[in-house]
């Protein structure tokens, strides 16, 4: 039985039909949102997103009635199991309000789509090294600010009259939102100079710093990409390798029975 329920819940059948119930339940809880439409099939959306919650619950028993303790032990089924686990609060409860957040069953789509999986695990990957970068960046975003504090301050209060208002207004900058024209324009009308500020810290940041968290995410999933793949090459020679032993075993066989049919008389 628990054999039969592996085989089911490993099947592509399965994955496509939890996928299939993930994106339904995104919908409908999409459509629950709208007033008019809950006036005409409320009933219907609440109903049916009911029965799709209670599939999902039906999915995880099946899957920690095939894996035991062992279901702890994969994160993405621990991550399954607290979004599912999130709807289930009911809503007259006092903490009603986090099930507000049952619409992350749709972020089950990570878990389900290996090829989400990969992405999401090369991120994760990335971060120890985007620690480095953001420490730099900070050290970027305080000298700078510092400098335009000082520089500014007294003509542009409102953007540069603390060291608060100008990391906001860098950060602006820094994303290329209105720089110009909102900012950058009117100061230097009264600072000509104010050109050569700006453009090298935009340089230094939208240029650099950030193109820097590019690359480690990059290099994570690539590394992930690789190891992924050196994976599958490492299943492929040990298939390869139990084919050989088996064709091995079945000629000596073979070898046997003639040799055994040649000393009959």
């Amino acid at each position: 039985m628990r054999e039969q329920v592996a085989e089911l819940i490993a099947s592509k059948r399965f994955e496509y039909t939890v996928i299939a119930l993930v994106v339904v339940n995104a919908i409908v809880l999409g459509l629950e949102t709208s007033p008019s439409v809950m006036a005409v099939i409320g009933p219907f959306l609440l109903t049916l997103d009911k029965i799709i919650l209670a599939i999902f619950v039906i999915e995880l028993l099946l899957r920690f009635y095939v894996h035991r303790l062992r279901f702890f032990h994969d994160g993405w089924r621990v991550f399954d199991l607290i979004v599912v686990g999130i709807a289930l609060i009911p809503a007259s409860s006092g903490f009603a309000v986090i099930r507000a957040l049952r619409v992350l069953r749709i972020l089950r789509l990570l878990s389900v789509i290996p090829s989400l999986r990969k992405v999401v695990t090369g991120l994760v990957a990335a971060i120890p090294g985007m620690g480095s970068i953001v420490v730099l960046m900070a050290l970027v975003f305080y000298v700078f600010a510092v400098m335009a504090t000082g520089l500014f301050a007294e003509a542009f209060p409102q953007w540069f009259g603390s060291l608060g208002k100008s990391a906001y207004s860098l950060f602006q900058i820094m994303t290329l939102e209105s720089w110009s024209m909102g900012i950058v324009r009117p100061v230097m009308e009264v600072f000509p100079w104010a050109w050569l500020f700006f453009i090298t810290f935009i340089m230094s940041t939208t240029f650099t710093v950030l193109n820097l968290f590019i690359g480690i995410i990059v290099a994570a999933m690539q590394a992930e990409h690789d190891e992924l793949a050196a994976e599958e090459r490492g299943q492929l020679h040990s298939d390869q390798e139990q084919m050989l032993a088996e064709m091995k075993a079945m000629r000596a066989e073979m070898e046997k029975m003639r040799a055994a049919l040649e000393r009959q008389p």
